[in-house]
């Protein structure tokens, strides 16, 4: 399992491209993350039950970083593909999420996006510059409670804003392509569903969250408008401990994710071949460690994907952080 062109195992790629990053809340996230869950795997989201949304006069603030690999593209020396993705990226969020009325909430997300690129015939291009914030309203529509359980459901919409940086360049001062800039200088929209089923098969502490999320891209920096995308994301969980007061919880499941990207276009011009899918699975866990902190930790590998030759499919996902949430008097 390594990463082509250079040689080295994904694990010892991550452990280097962490070191670049040693802000102190990255490391305080990973070293809580690994002492609660050693020996488990994560789920990627501030709630391990996506559907409800924060209570009425909640406030949340969390940390996240996610580390993802593909495989490497054929290239000639010097000359970037104008669809490559990165081989290895990580995304800092950093999530602000406001309980502003009953079955309403509010979340504003900024990412902080680091790119390494490697082609097999070339050199490797690393840059981190600020990514695309997103703003979105949650509502939740639907909730039947029962001796069961409850169920939920509920929507998701909000805009992508083109916050990100698009001009990073290489050592020889070229231009990056827009696939590999942290903003893509578009303004898109961000549509989601979340369904939450407690008490699956009549077994109380066994939970099924589906998260379904799409976004529909614009054109953007070099005239390119990256391919729009879906994913899909099953977690069936089931919660071996939980303390009397309900503040400490553990949470432990697989997952299934289904990822698709549409091709690029690049002046108006489609790229065939450039989008895909990609079927993943993986484990996810989540703890809550006191009242109103929580951490989580999650892996994914993928086990199908589109054969496309310019299709780089997601390889691995490595994610974990930590949330806190907290009553906001106005």
């Amino acid at each position: 399992m390594c990463i082509q062109g250079n040689g080295s195992s994904w694990l010892e790629e991550f452990l280097r491209f962490g070191n670049l990053h040693c802000a102190p809340m990255w490391w305080a996230s990973l070293s809580l993350a690994l002492l609660l869950c050693t020996g488990t795997a994560l789920g990627q989201g501030a709630a391990p039950e996506t559907a409800p949304p924060l209570f009425p006069g909640g406030g949340l603030v969390s940390y996240s970083s996610n580390f993802t690999t593909r495989a490497s593209m054929p290239g000639l020396p010097g000359n970037i593909p104008a669809t490559a993705r990165p081989t290895l990226s990580h995304e800092g969020d950093l999530n602000f999420t406001w309980g502003f009325r009953p079955d309403f909430d509010l979340t504003i997300l900024v990412p902080i996006v680091t790119n390494r690129f490697e082609m097999l015939n070339g050199p490797a291009v690393r840059e981190t510059g600020l990514g695309d914030a997103i703003a979105l309203m949650k509502y939740r529509f639907y909730r039947r409670d029962s001796s069961r359980g409850t169920t939920q459901a509920s929507v998701s919409v909000g805009p992508k804003i083109p916050t990100g940086e698009t001009d990073l360049v290489t050592e020889n001062r070229t231009v990056l392509p827009a696939s590999l800039q942290p903003g893509s200088g578009s303004t898109d929209l961000f549509l989601g569903a979340n369904w939450t089923y407690t008490g699956l098969f009549n077994l109380r502490r066994l939970v099924a969250d589906e998260d379904f999320h799409a976004i529909l891209r614009s054109t953007g920096t070099q005239k390119t408008r990256l391919g729009s995308g879906a994913e899909s994301r099953f977690w069936l969980s089931y919660r071996p401990y939980e303390s009397r007061n309900l503040a400490r919880e553990w949470f432990i499941g697989p997952v299934l994710t289904w990822l698709y990207s549409g091709d690029d276009r690049i002046a108006r011009v489609t790229q065939t071949g450039s989008g895909g899918d990609v079927l993943m699975a993986g484990m996810a866990t989540y703890v809550g460690v006191r009242p109103g902190m929580h951490v989580w930790f999650g892996m994914d590998w993928d086990v199908a994907h589109s054969t496309a030759a310019q299709f780089q499919p997601l390889r691995r996902h490595v994610s974990f952080g930590i949330t806190q949430q907290f009553r906001i008097h106005l």
